[in-house]
Formats: C-alpha cells, structure tokens, sequence
C-alpha cells in the first residue's frame, strides 16, 4: 500500500547565517588543504559534523588545542572565550574566526558592561559553546542560569544587567524580566537573542497550522532546536522530532496526509531533503 504523502520543506527552515558562514569558511580550506582543525562540533547537527569530517575536518577540544603548534583552527559561528584567543598567541595558531556577528556584538558588550563593573546575569544553557564564550568576556564572573528557579538559591546583587544567549526564547526572556523587576531589583535588560532565530517563531507558528503531520529535524544537542520543537509540537500537536531519516516510523502517517518538514538553525537542508524522499517512498 502507498500513502501518497504530500510532502513540504518550510523554506525558511535550515542554516541561519552563521552556520551557512562557518561552514563555507571550513569547506573552502578543507578544498585547498585537505584538512583543518576545529575547536568543537562545528555546528550542532551530527549528520553535518559527519560530512564534514569525511572531508577532513577535525573536530578537536581544548585540551587538544593546547597540544597544537603552527596550526590553523576554525572558531565555529559560536564564539570563543579571550583566553582561546591568547592562546593561540602563545602556540602560534592560526585562527580561522567564524564567530557569528551577532554573538561577537553580544560578546563585547558583556565585556564593556563588566568594564563598567556592571554585575551581569546571562539567561543561558550551562556549559553551552556560546555561553562560555560569553562569560569569558566577564572573567567568570557573570551568573548564568537556565530558569528562574536557579535564582532563587542565589543571592542577588539589587542591581544588574541581564543578557541572554542569543537563541534563547524571546517570550521567555521578557517573562524572566518582569519577574525580576516585580521582586524588586534594578534590572538593565538587554534583549540580544538574534532575530533570525527569533523571527522563525511566527514563521513556524503559521507554516505549523497548515499540515496533518509535521516532522522537525534536529540534532539533540541544539539549543534553538529544543525551542522551535516546542513551538511546533504548541501549534500543531501531532509534531515530531528526529535527528536522521533511521528515526521516522511510518505508524505515524494515514493515507494522503500532508506533511511539513522543517528545522532549526544547525539543521543543513540536505538532510531534510532526505526527510522528505523517505515519507515520499512510503
């Protein structure tokens, strides 16, 4: 029996430009050189790490990075800590500096806020590229949390200035604000989540609404996947997530469904095209 599934990719679904950014950079050096350093998955996607890396990335850590002399290293779209940096310096590395703009603009004004000796809070995910990169620019002093319950167990100075990861959730963050203005603190809010990411909300809400099924796909360790997941599986129940085609299951599907495919910013459109020539056979 055939499904006839009728198959759509959201088209502003896929690669933000940081990513598309990073990923050229990697691909022109790997063409002309063959190989190249990277300091961490280059993008949060397993499927794209593992093409690049049969082209001849290498994935490295920063216990590695301290081995490595006379090398060239790529910086991914999310940013590095100062001390990265200096680093380099010292091994005589070449940097190949992919940090997207909008986390490089976030990131000096951390630093311009801590050289006003602001205390600075970051909404962010623990132990997340970005936001170590961006506590950096505090000398580790800046308090990151995940919720407002982390909050609670920690005392606050009455005044400081509240940042946030830049593919965190906007609704979230402006609830964050209010709460802690209610209770009483001076807070100098600073909106710095990235449009492009937060623009995909409304997009998806109303790509969501039109179709029976809806297929989201996403490497686990995405941060921005986790939030865009939840606002399809919000306007359209029957949403489901998955990393490759090996995870989709053809019980989830009745006769002549119409299925929408999309995904998050490090999700690359190879793989949702595989997506859909999968359900396309059923």
């Amino acid at each position: 029996m055939s499904y006839n599934l009728q198959v759509t990719i959201d088209k502003s679904s896929g690669f933000c430009f940081g990513v598309v950014y990073a990923i050229e950079m990697a691909e022109d050096i790997l063409d002309s050189e063959g190989y190249l350093y990277c300091l961490g998955d280059i993008v949060h996607n397993d499927e794209e790490v593992e093409r690049l890396t049969a082209r001849g990335l290498k994935i490295i850590d920063h216990e590695v990075l301290k081995t490595l002399k006379n090398e060239k290293v790529l910086i991914r779209a999310h940013g590095e800590a100062p001390s990265t940096y200096q680093l380099a310096l010292e091994n005589n590395l070449i940097l190949i500096d992919a940090s997207c703009p909008v986390v490089l603009k976030l990131q000096n004004r951390i630093k311009n806020s801590h050289d006003d000796d602001e205390q600075i809070l970051i909404f962010g995910k623990h132990g997340h590229a970005e936001v170590i990169g961006l506590q950096g620019q505090t000398n580790g002093k800046a308090i990151v949390f995940q919720d407002l319950a982390e909050l609670d167990t920690i005392e606050l100075p009455s005044k400081f200035t509240l940042y946030s990861q830049t593919t965190k959730s906007t609704d979230k963050f402006y609830h964050i604000k209010d709460q802690l203005l209610s209770r009483g603190y001076d807070v100098k809010a600073n909106d710095t989540i990235c449009r492009q990411v937060s623009n995909r909300y409304g997009e998806l809400e109303k790509f969501v609404a039109n179709y029976d099924k809806i297929i989201f796909v996403s490497g686990k360790k995405s941060s921005n996947g986790k939030v865009l997941y939840d606002v399809c599986k919000k306007y359209n129940d029957n949403s489901y997530f998955i990393s490759n085609v090996e995870e989709l299951d053809q019980s989830w599907f009745s006769e002549n469904d119409k299925i929408g495919i999309c995904g998050a910013t490090s999700t690359p459109m190879w793989l949702m095209e595989k997506v859909k020539v999968a359900l396309e056979q059923y």
